[in-house]
Order: structure tokens, then sequence, then C-alpha cells
């Protein structure tokens, strides 16, 4: 990497006022419309009121309910075509649900019949207002164990089984409420401060606790501790081996090999994706008639028993709004509605993706939200859209959100007709469905990716999977936010600045780490600052570019070449500034005068040009030194050392 002398640059001798272009400020606006477009850009970006405008008030009214509630938008235009296959897709996935959802409800530390009730309102009410075609709502196993876990730190559920399900409907309630109050006064940002690194070492640590959890079922174990960290989890495993039931351990570990292994057959083969979503329901039939006719509930293998037939009974007057419980319950939901929120979001963004339609993140929090709002008022808990239920509905061929309605007849009937078939269902059966699910949540090729393409979201990765697996869920889940906001503050406190060298044979500089034969411009120092300047910056951009005017005057005196007389920052990527980083360049500016050096600004943002006009600093410049290009910078300064070495500031070219 060379050098550009001065007496080489294309640009020597040339009147910089004929070459160079001004930095405009922009003009003024006034307060109110300046705070109006901000709230905007912050709350509204997607612009959803702009189908509103000039339409007369009947078609306003349509276009609200329609926003609201989509089912008016799709159901007009529904085919017979469509409905054939959302009916396929909707049973395939209630051969799915019914299983998952008694399995996920024992994870809960819940009644099974609870699953089989959240199978039924909530997709009820999703199908009317939810935008994605493809999501299917349900339970899901890290939300049901981390629900299970928190409010299980506070009430036993097995000595006080009647006011752990009342504190489980009133964590779902307040889970609804935050869902819901997230949409509506368009907050959904907060969501994404879950980075998707920390979701998935969260999602992997989860899964691994939850199929550790099942070996009181595969392993027959009566007695079994309700901490999620595996230490404890291998403490009472290996504790009670005089108590291991080897019946029930062949019976599960052969339905866990047979789930798998169809599993794999449907992933190799995407045509008979119906195998592997049908099998867990075919574990339910082959594992109770097992039982059945070979009395097996006699030689150790536990058996759910009776389910209560009939549908939801109502439970608004059982929700807890007394101390101490009701700030369990409000905790509680405000960390599952979180975890549920994200993960419904991102499913249905991806399945958006693949079928190229859009999907609106703050209707579906309000979806969401509604849903387990009016499940909890039906003896529903927790639910969202689960990833292996959706893909499932998604290669079913489903168009609409009435595979939702269907899968919630298919529940329904169930509830009604068919609960009593469930009495012989081995435990074991449902602890073999929830491992075969759970193994699909431990992305190992995710966390190799995240490895080779940056080390420190694999380092939030392996953290947040640490932090559940050997702390708890809730321990996990506050390592995975504390490390991504860390390292959004990192971005923020510690921006990127580089030097930059000019292109040979062009007019174009770009950074001389990235373009090694970049050349350096002779007693010119050119700096790009690569993030907003803020008060968290200010200090750290103030000592680094004396650092790196140090740097320069170091390799200089090495090797012999002109003293540095110019200090140029590209302010580019600079979008806006406080007065803490009006006052960094201050002292920036000043810091160079004491080296007899002049610092020179390159293309400032609009709100940087405002905030700048309005201060001292630019009075001080007097419109100096400030230039639309990092070629007209290098021009000006070079023009300013051949018509005048001594470079007086007193003159000048004024360029804004």
């Amino acid at each position: 990497m060379g050098n550009v002398d001065y007496d080489d640059y294309p640009c020597s001798g040339m009147n910089v006022d004929e070459s160079v272009h001004g930095v405009a400020i922009p003009p003024p606006q006034p307060f109110l419309k300046s705070m109006k477009y901000s709230m905007k850009e912050t709350f509204f970006p997607d612009d959803p009121l702009r189908r509103f405008k000039n339409q007369p008030a009947s078609k306003k009214l349509v276009l609200g309910l329609q926003y609201f509630f989509p089912i008016f938008e799709w159901a007009p235009s529904y085919t017979f075509q469509f409905l054939k296959s959302d009916l396929i897709a909707g049973i395939t996935i209630a051969s799915l649900a019914i299983p998952q959802g008694i399995s996920y409800a024992k994870l809960a530390n819940l009644p099974p019949i609870l699953g089989l009730y959240s199978s039924f309102i909530p997709p009820l009410i999703y199908a009317m207002m939810g935008s994605s075609r493809d999501l299917a709502v349900g339970t899901v196993a890290v939300g049901s164990l981390l629900m299970g876990s928190m409010l299980a730190n506070e009430v036993n559920p097995t000595q006080n089984p009647k006011l752990f399900l009342h504190l489980a409907f009133t964590a779902t309630f307040f889970a609804g409420l935050l869902q819901a109050s997230l949409g509506l006064f368009r907050l959904g940002f907060i969501v994404d401060f879950l980075s998707h690194a920390a979701i998935v070492g969260f999602m992997g640590g989860a899964a691994t606790v939850v199929c550790l959890q099942q070996l009181k079922s595969i392993l027959g174990l009566e007695h079994f501790t309700h901490a999620a960290d595996i230490v404890s989890v291998m403490r009472s495993v290996f504790t009670q081996t005089h108590q291991w039931r080897w019946e029930s351990a062949v019976l599960g570990f052969c339905f866990i090999f047979f789930l798998l292994v169809t599993r794999y057959f449907s992933k190799k083969q995407p045509k008979f994706f119906w195998v592997s979503a049908m099998t867990p329901l075919a574990s339910v039939i082959l594992g109770s008639l097992l039982v059945y006719f070979t009395h097996a509930e006699h030689h150790g293998v536990q058996v759910i028993g009776e389910l209560k037939k009939g549908l939801n009974p109502p439970s608004l007057t059982d929700l807890v709004f007394v101390s101490p419980y009701m700030t369990t319950a409000i905790k509680t939901g405000l960390i599952v509605g979180i975890i549920a929120l994200a993960e419904g979001i991102a499913v249905g963004r991806s399945f958006a993706m693949y079928k190229n339609y859009h999907i609106d993140g703050n209707k579906e929090m309000i979806a969401i939200g509604t849903m387990n709002i009016v499940g909890s008022f039906t003896s529903c808990y927790l639910t969202t859209g689960p990833f292996s239920r959706s893909a499932v509905n998604y290669n079913a061929g489903c168009k609409t959100a009435a595979s939702n309605i269907v899968m919630s007849i298919a529940v329904m009937l169930t509830l009604l007709f068919l609960t009593p078939l469930f009495y012989y269902t081995p435990l074991v059966v449902l602890a073999a469905i929830i491992v075969s699910a759970m193994l699909g949540l431990i992305d190992y090729e995710a966390a190799i990716h995240l490895w080779k393409i940056d080390k420190f979201d694999f380092f939030v990765c392996i953290s947040a999977y640490m932090g559940v697996v050997f702390g708890s869920v809730e321990i996990g889940l506050v390592i995975a936010v504390a490390i991504s906001v860390l390292r959004i503050l990192l971005f923020v406190a510690r921006p990127r600045t580089f030097v930059l060298g000019n292109i040979p044979n062009s007019v174009i500089y770009r950074n001389i780490e990235h373009y090694p034969n970049a050349n350096r411009i002779s007693g010119i120092l050119i700096l790009k600052i690569d993030a907003p300047i803020y008060f968290a910056n200010a200090s750290y951009l103030r000592e680094r570019i004396s650092r790196w005017i140090d740097e320069e005057e170091d390799r200089i005196k090495d090797t012999g070449e002109t003293i540095l007389n110019y200090v140029i920052l590209d302010m580019s990527a600079v979008g806006n500034i406080d007065t803490s980083g009006i006052s960094m360049l201050e002292e920036a500016k000043k810091m160079v005068e004491r080296r007899e050096q002049q610092l020179v600004l390159v293309n400032p943002g609009s709100e940087v040009m405002k905030k700048l006009n309005k201060s001292s600093f630019q009075k001080d410049v007097e419109g100096n030194w400030i230039y639309l290009t990092v070629e007209d910078a290098v021009r000006a300064c070079n023009f300013a050392c051949k018509t005048n070495p001594k470079r007086d500031e007193s003159e000048g070219w004024n360029n804004v």
C-alpha cells in the first residue's frame, strides 16, 4: 500500500471553488411536524393507516373490521378448493395437536384435559384475528415448562393443585394482556431484543431440560424434582435407581425410536409428511391398546386415567388477583408471554416468506394476546404458534387460517365423545412424544453456523444454553436477554472507526484494511465514523480519534514522509448526534488545532447539520471545512497546501 503525493494528485493547482460541492443545511421544520414524523417512524414504520386515506366512512368501517378481523377479508373469496385443502390440513394437525396438547399440559404440571381445552378455543380466536395462513395454534413445550417451573417455585402443584391451576389461568391472562398491549401500542420492537442467537441457545437449553425431565415417566418414577436444572434432575434420577421400572423404560425407548424413525422418513420423503404427523396419535392408540390388553398399569406403567368429558368450563371467576399470588402470576405471565410471542411471530414470518405474503407483526400480537385473554376465561393456558404443528399445517397444503377452525372442530368432537378412550394412555408414550418433539428444537447446525459466521453470536447462544441447563429456564432467559442487550450497547458505545485510502485511478475512498491496495493521501488522515454519535460513545470516539492521529504521526515519522496537516472525518454514516457528540467534535477540533492541524468534516447528515448549525461548533468553523464528499475535502486540503503553505485558518471556503 503506497501513498499519494500532492504533486501527483490530479487536482493540484485547481481552483477549489470550481470543483467542490456544498453541504446544505436542511430547511427548518415546525416542531410539531418533526415530532409527528419521528413518532410515525418509531411506531408506524409500516404506515397501517395508508389504506384508510381518501376513503368514505362506510369503506373505512369495513377496512377497520378487516384490519382487526382478517377473516372478513379472505372469507368472501373463499372457494371449495380452499376448503378441501384446509380440511385435510386441519385434520392432520388435529391428529398432532391432541396427543401433544395432553403431553404439554402434563409438562406444565396441569391436568391433561387442559391441553385439549387449549386446542379448542384459542385456534378459533386466531382464525378470526390472525394474519398468517400457516400458523397452527396450540400449546408449546417451552412455554409449558417455563410456566410450570415458575409457578411451582411458589405453589406446589401436588399439594395445592387447585390454586396452581388458577394461577396458570391468571398467568395466561397477564401474558395475553401484555401481548395485546404490545400490538395495540405498536411496541413490538421490544420482542426484537431477543436475538436469533439467544433464541437458538434458549430453545436448545429448554429442550434439553424438557427431555431430561421426561425420565420421570420413562423410568416410571413417582417422586421427582420440580427443579429444571440438569444437576437436580440427574440427582433425582440416580438417587432412585431402586425404583426404576424396566417395563416402562423399554416401552418408552421403543416409542421414541418409532417416532424418530418416522420423522426421519418424512424428512427424507416430504410427500409423506403425514406419516410423522400421524405418528403421535398412532403411538397413543397403540400404547393404550397395549396397556389395556396386557394390564401393564399393574406392572409399573403409569396411565393418564379419567379425562373429563365436555367442552371448556368458564374460568373467569378462578383468576387470582390477591396478594401474594398475583405478583407471581404477573411475573410468570410477562415472561412466558414474551417467549410465546417471539416464537409465534418468528414462525409466522418464516412461513409467510416461503409463500411470499406479508404478515403484520403488531396485528399478530393483538391476535395472540386476545386468544390468550379469552383462553384464560375458558380454562385454557398459554398458547401460541408452535413450529412443529405449523410446519405440518404448511406441508399439508393449508390455504387459509380456516385449517385452525377444522382442528378446533376435531378437538371439540374429541372433548364431547372420545375422552374416555384416553384412560389407558400410558404416560411414557406422552413422554416419548415430548422427547421426539424437543430433539428437533436442539438446533446444533444453527450453533455451528453461528460459530463459523460470528463468534460473539455463538457465545450468546452457548451462554443462554448453559444458563438454562445448569441454572433454570428463568436464568437462561435473563442471560439471553442481558447478553443481547449488552451487544446492542457495545455496538452503540464502541462504534467502528477506520482509515480510508484512495482506490488507484479513481475518486473512491475505502477502508485500507478492507482494500489493501488503497493509497493513503500524504499529509492527510481520513477517518470514517460508522455510527451515530451519542453521549454513550462520545468519549470513546474522542480518545479513538486521538489515538488514530498518534498512530499516523508515528507512521509518518518512521517513514520520513511529510507532516500530518489535515484530519478528515467522513460522517456519512453518522445519522444523528446529540449535545455530547457536538461537544466531542469541539474538543476534537481544539485537539487537532493544538497539533497545528485542521479538522475537516465530510457529508454530515441532515439531523447532524441542523444541530451543528445551531451550535457554537458551526460558528467556530464559520462554515468552513465541511464538504459533501471525501474527494472534495481532499481537493480542498490539496489546494490549501498549494496556495497557503502556512494554512492561515482565517481564510477558507464557505461550502455550507
